[in-house]
């Protein structure tokens, strides 16, 4: 049986809500349940509603918050209600399972409703309705797959237009619900067989002819299963919550830039915990450079002001690249070795790979960010910073993109899997 919740914050937008709720309920199945929720400031009554904002701040908020929750800022009473739903929304999905959650809001309600999105699993169905889902949509989706619906006019009153724009969102919402829940059916079915070996690799364009060549070597010499991140922030983050929720069995970390742009300030960081997820797994992993001769900033007018001078090249009209120097690099390869001396739980599990002969397509012999002593820095570092730790280092000679460095690099893999 399909379950569908819907968040809204009713004090300020209960009749486009309840709008919503009604296409649901008349787009849906007989046999779909609806859990309608209202995560607003103050309390509002209709018989629509299955979790009142009482009983959501009393079942799963503290009695000191909830005495002045009406004094706080706006702000801090988000902040409040995204720890109170995600809550209630955990035990929930406990109790009955949720095929898909959809919303719909402004600013502050985007932002709420999408905190607790991100805390479901990636695959289930997320909607959101939002007056803001044209513009910067990154702190919105995260590293998840939310999807967005732009409102076009303010979710105020509802109006022909919004009604047929909630009109469509309700019905996207159902269609992949129904969808979910089947697919969910089929996955446990299939889960009686053997299941291939699911393995993340991490891709940027500069590295794809040695990702496309490892996908085919992998996929036809071994039963296995590739997942490619884009290496974009975004991308590693995913890759990462997708490890800690156990749905990845090994990784091949070939692609490692976005280490570069989180120590020199660059538009595609994944955070200060990239690199650590597989190693605390104790998951086979194989962690390459691929990328790292380069920090991404956006076009090349928008380059912050003190690396104007610097080696740059603009990928595209939208992304410039900054070359690496020989002291950045010696600063990436250090953090990859403290991430490895201080998360791994298995060293027999990790092997670094060093390509040579070039990092990326761009830093080959004759290549714009040809540079072989920052490349040369980088691999001295980890080399040295990893002897006698027990991890395998293989120095290869090629560059990243030799189709003979894929194909060996995706059999080290395999070997750390003792996959046959």
């Amino acid at each position: 049986m399909p379950h569908i919740v819907l968040l809204g914050t009713l004090d300020t937008k209960l009749p486009e809500i309840l709008h919503l709720h009604s296409r649901l309920e008349a787009l849906s199945s007989p046999d779909t349940s609806i859990t309608l929720i209202d995560c607003g400031r103050t309390l509002v009554k209709h018989p629509a509603i299955s979790i009142t904002q009482d009983e959501l701040v009393t079942r799963y908020g503290t009695k000191q918050e909830q005495d002045t929750l009406q004094d706080l800022p706006r702000g801090e009473i988000i902040k409040y209600m995204i720890s109170c739903t995600t809550l209630c929304i955990g035990e929930l999905h406990k109790k009955q399972p949720i095929h898909g959650i959809i919303s719909a809001g402004g600013s502050g309600g985007t932002s709420l409703a999408s905190a607790v999105m991100r805390t479901l699993p990636i695959g289930l169905p997320k909607l959101i309705a939002s007056t803001v889902a044209s513009g910067d949509t990154g702190p919105i989706v995260g590293e998840t797959d939310i999807t967005l619906m732009y409102s076009v006019v303010d979710i105020a009153g509802t109006n022909e237009l919004l009604k047929i724009i909630l009109n469509n969102a309700a019905a996207a919402v159902v269609g992949m619900s129904s969808a979910y829940e089947q697919q969910l059916q089929l996955q446990k079915d299939q889960s009686k067989e053997a299941r291939r070996l699911r393995v993340g690799i991490t891709m940027f364009g500069v590295t794809t002819p040695c990702v496309d060549k490892i996908r085919e070597h992998l996929e036809s010499n071994y039963a296995v299963e590739t997942y490619v991140f884009h290496a974009t922030g975004h991308g590693g983050k995913a890759m990462e919550r997708l490890v800690s929720e156990g749905r990845l069995d090994a990784v091949l970390d070939l692609t490692t830039t976005e280490i570069c742009d989180f120590l020199m300030g660059g538009n595609m960081s994944a955070g200060p915990d990239r690199l650590e997820a597989a190693l605390k797994a104790g998951i086979p992993t194989v962690i390459s450079l691929g990328a790292t001769d380069m920090v991404n900033f956006g076009p090349k007018a928008t380059v912050p002001e003190k690396f104007q001078q610097r080696k740059l090249f603009e990928h595209n009209p939208t992304v410039t690249l900054m070359r690496t120097t020989k002291d950045e690099c010696r600063a990436v390869g250090e953090l990859i070795a403290d991430k490895i001396k201080r998360f791994a739980a298995d060293l027999k599990k990790v092997q670094i790979t060093l390509p040579k002969g070039g990092v990326s397509m761009i830093a080959t012999p004759g290549g714009v960010f040809e540079d072989r002593d920052a490349d040369d820095a980088l691999i001295e570092t980890l080399a040295s910073r990893l002897q006698d730790s027990g991890i395998t280092i293989v120095h290869d000679e090629r560059d990243i993109n030799d189709e003979g460095f894929a194909v060996d690099i995706a059999n080290q893999l395999m070997e750390l899997t003792h996959h046959k």
